[in-house]
């Protein structure tokens, strides 16, 4: 019997990644995409991407989506409560694990397993202790295509929203600054890959200055005649 297993996605490349390793294993079902949605803006929680865009990168990846709706100042309780009724709702389902795409945060796996354990789920992490200069090459090389959709401007310049992650990219990210964003540096925003059965469509617009720090780019599903996802064939 396969381990069904809920994904925490956020959309970005380590998220992508981490799915694209699990994918692999024939042991295994994902069952659900899970994703936290700031309510008052709509948006994916940190990453500020518009909702309508990770919905369609669900409908590309043919897994369902499991939103979450937080709002914008909520506390440590109120997010793990809602989080707690969610996966529990899984639970019941037969849902025994949930995956991240967490890569070396020692505290926040901690964090992420503790509060698992309280409901007697277990955490899986495929890009764990992966080395994150050959972790972001190995994404470039595997076809995945991202934009950088947000920065934290105490480490990079604004001019790095809306570039897209590529060996370019690499070269020119200061020092110290990890290649994967790890850190916080950076939130970026897959809309192609290996992972997915068509391209997702969108273009770029407003750049937005937030809490004096992380500068976000604005970006936009682009809808066909009849208003269905963002999504386009490669052909």
């Amino acid at each position: 019997m396969k381990e069904k297993i809920i994904f925490t996605w956020s959309g970005g490349k380590d998220s992508a990644m981490a799915l694209h390793e699990l994918k692999k294993n024939a042991g295994c079902e994902i069952v659900a995409l899970l994703t936290t949605i700031t309510e008052d803006y709509d948006r994916i929680s940190m990453h500020g991407v518009r909702r309508e865009l990770v919905e369609a990168q669900a409908v590309s990846l043919g897994i369902p989506l499991e939103k979450v709706f937080i709002p914008k100042h909520s506390s440590d309780e109120d997010y793990e409560s809602r989080m707690r009724a969610a996966l529990g709702r899984y639970k019941e389902k037969g849902v025994t694990s949930v995956a991240f795409g967490d890569i070396f945060l020692e505290e926040l796996r901690r964090y992420r397993e503790d509060n698992l354990a309280k409901i007697g789920m277990k955490g899986i992490f495929p890009l764990w202790k992966r080395r994150t200069s050959d972790l972001a090459r190995d994404f470039i090389h595997a076809g995945f295509r991202a934009v950088i959709s947000c920065v934290d401007s105490e480490v990079l310049d604004k001019r790095f929203a809306g570039r897209e992650f590529d060996e370019t990219l690499l070269s020119d990210l200061p020092p110290g600054v990890d290649p994967c964003g790890e850190n916080g540096e950076f939130h970026s925003f897959v809309y192609d890959g290996p992972v997915f059965e068509d391209m997702i469509r969108l273009m770029r617009a407003e750049l937005v200055l937030r809490d004096q720090r992380f500068w976000y780019l604005d970006l936009i599903p682009v809808y066909c005649a009849t208003g269905e996802h963002a999504v386009a064939s490669r052909s």
